[in-house]
């Protein structure tokens, strides 16, 4: 064949790109086993981060299995729907649980147009024996898609803990919500306002001590404004949930009282 011709080309062309794109299937194919586990790893790290799990002084322990972290505290999970109803529950397997594999991109996507929903809750159990709530939240920041988990305590309206992560947005400015110094400050936050159910405030200029709000980010405002909105959009459907352990509080306060 002459291989200064266009047919002897065309084949030539064909012949490599067929090659290629074989080459990287096969690739593909190999590694996505470990691709998925490096997905489920890095969820269940974001979750437990999110309730001070496998942190020292405020920041991830490099050297922390969260893996076991996460099969060791996670005690339960279960998803609720829109009007706050739980299904779904399992108390064992967590990573092959329907929480685990919920897609939150999509339960964002049925938030916003008013779709059902099936929102994951984690039941945490931390060292010192308290239980805890692990909620997640997804929303749109200012370039990418933004996500986290929030981890409230017992009481239903007391933040433990919070953690989030972005796609793509602007280093130094609102990607700074995936950093320590901005996350923890929900620590012992509230979600109570005069006694009624609040989601909280990422405040620009400081919350100046606002036990419902947090600083915002500065130079970030869109970035800020888009974490709150799709804090609260989730609280939203998790309140009734939440609002169920407030009431049990007091209840079990009274027997305390009586018992001694």
């Amino acid at each position: 064949m002459n291989t200064n011709s266009n047919t002897y080309t065309v084949i030539y062309t064909t012949v490599l790109v067929v090659f290629v794109a074989a080459v990287l299937a096969i690739v593909s194919t190999v590694l996505k086993p470990k691709q998925n586990a490096n997905i489920e790893l890095e969820q269940m790290k974001t979750i437990m981060l999110a309730a001070n799990v496998g942190e020292v002084n405020g920041e991830p322990d490099k050297s922390a299995d969260f893996k076991s972290l996460f099969e060791s505290h996670i005690i339960k999970t279960y998803v609720i729907d829109n009007q706050g109803k739980a299904s779904d529950e399992a108390t064992s397997g967590f990573k092959e649980s329907v929480a685990f594999k919920t897609n939150l991109k999509a339960q964002f996507s049925a938030l916003k147009n008013g779709g059902a929903v099936k929102l994951p809750v984690y039941v945490c159990r931390l060292d010192n024996g308290q239980i805890v709530k692990i909620l997640p939240c997804y929303g749109v920041g200012l370039w990418g898609d933004i996500w986290g988990y929030i981890a409230v305590k017992a009481d239903g309206q007391t933040i433990e803990g919070a953690v989030f992560a972005h796609a793509s947005e602007t280093p130094g400015l609102g990607g700074e919500i995936a950093m320590p110094w901005f996350y923890n400050q929900f620590d012992n936050k509230t979600l109570n306002v005069g006694g009624q159910f609040a989601s909280v405030k990422i405040v620009k200029g400081g919350a100046n001590g606002n036990p419902n709000g947090v600083d915002a980010i500065s130079g970030a405002t869109i970035t800020s404004r888009a974490l709150e909105t799709a804090i609260a959009q989730w609280m939203d459907v998790y309140a009734a949930d939440l609002k169920a352990d407030a009431a049990k509080k007091p209840a079990q306060e009274t027997e305390t009282s009586n018992a001694e």
